[in-house]
């Protein structure tokens, strides 16, 4: 079924204030969540509300948290998220990380005791709108397993870097960094549909296009898929952002990540830190070159790689390019749910007395 972006933002809204959350962080978590679906990330948009809620339920998530800073420097800051959601507490952290940046060229923040904090292209872009460079990881829970490896032992653990340009849209990054993230997985088991070879490994270590697999004792692979497409390289990304956002924070990392909701077929076990954990940066332009002839640079390096002879039927995209085309598409016809997360959604209306 198809829906209005707007409707559906200010049903996630109202989900998110009768969970108990304020006014201000139903709206920004509700405006980082339809970003996700506005730019073509199904995985991590509307359809994870009910993941949300589940964590609440569970008693993992706090709807009116205290988000403080427990250590600083110039440049550098530790933020405990008090348990709250990732969608609001990755933003305050970015602005944390802007406003050191504005004093100092550039901020560092990394994040303890937060949750799944939605897309992670939408943190890095708040800097690119303000004539910094942004970065945006997060660790997530133990799907993913190491090249060679049986067990799983890293999440899907995203990296996004936003770069602006002076007349182009800005360049902006934002991937997995396993060779597929684990919401579209889900998105294939509600089709019924099978995973294409490369992205996921039985429990004995086996290639299968089983879109189950994880579910029953596989793991998701690492960008490359295997050894000899480069695994070890998509591991070894993971493993960066496992250490930035989790082990540098005092949050949970590796193994110890707890599962985005308790409900399925993981739960949170033993922890090794607060939370899940996140790494985000901004770096303030004009601390390197004047801002205003960076950006022409970067029109030139943008219209350069969209103007490369291209094969026969394709044309040459720069990172940013497929999500800008999908958000307009979607803001003028609107958002396409499958009939599963439209019942998810139902659900949640009827417990919480919200029209859909």
């Amino acid at each position: 079924m198809i829906y209005e972006y707007s409707y559906l933002q200010n049903f996630i809204k109202n989900v998110f204030l009768s969970i108990g959350c304020s006014e201000t962080d139903a709206d920004l978590a509700s405006k980082v969540l339809i970003s996700a679906d506005l730019r073509g990330v199904d995985s991590h948009g509307t359809a994870r509300l009910s993941g949300y809620v589940r964590l609440y339920d569970n008693g993992r998530l706090n709807p009116t948290p205290n988000i403080k800073i427990i250590h600083q420097t110039p440049s550098t800051a530790v933020i405990d998220g008090d348990k709250g959601l990732g969608l609001v507490v990755a933003p305050y952290a970015m602005k944390i990380a802007m406003e050191k940046a504005t004093n100092v060229g550039s901020g560092w923040i990394s994040v303890q005791n937060s949750n799944h904090f939605g897309i992670a292209g939408y943190h890095a872009m708040m800097a690119s709108d303000n004539d910094m460079i942004g970065w945006a990881m997060t660790n997530a829970a133990p799907l993913v397993t190491p090249t060679f490896s049986k067990e799983k032992l890293l999440g899907t653990n995203p990296i996004a870097v936003a770069v602006p340009a002076k007349n182009n849209p800005a360049f902006v990054a934002d991937f997995a960094s396993t060779a597929v993230a684990y919401g579209k997985m889900e998105i294939l088991q509600r089709k019924g549909s099978p995973a294409p070879i490369g992205w996921v490994q039985d429990k004995e270590g086996n290639p299968t296009d089983d879109s189950n697999a994880v579910k029953n004792g596989g793991a998701l692979l690492p960008l490359g898929g295997d050894r000899e497409h480069g695994s070890h390289k998509g591991y070894g990304l993971g493993a960066i952002v496992d250490i930035f956002s989790g082990v540098l924070s005092g949050a949970n990392f590796g193994p110890w990540v707890p599962p985005f909701a308790t409900a399925g077929f993981m739960t949170a076990g033993e922890q090794v830190g607060k939370g899940t954990g996140h790494f985000l940066g901004a770096m303030r332009i004009d601390a390197f070159r004047p801002a205003e002839e960076f950006k022409a640079d970067m029109d030139k390096w943008i219209d350069r790689f969209h103007a490369a002879e291209a094969v026969e039927g394709k044309k040459v995209l720069v990172p940013g390019d497929p999500e800008r085309e999908i958000e307009a598409e979607r803001k003028a016809n609107g958002i396409n749910l499958l009939e599963p997360v439209v019942k998810d959604l139902q659900a949640l209306a009827d417990r919480f007395g919200i029209a859909f």
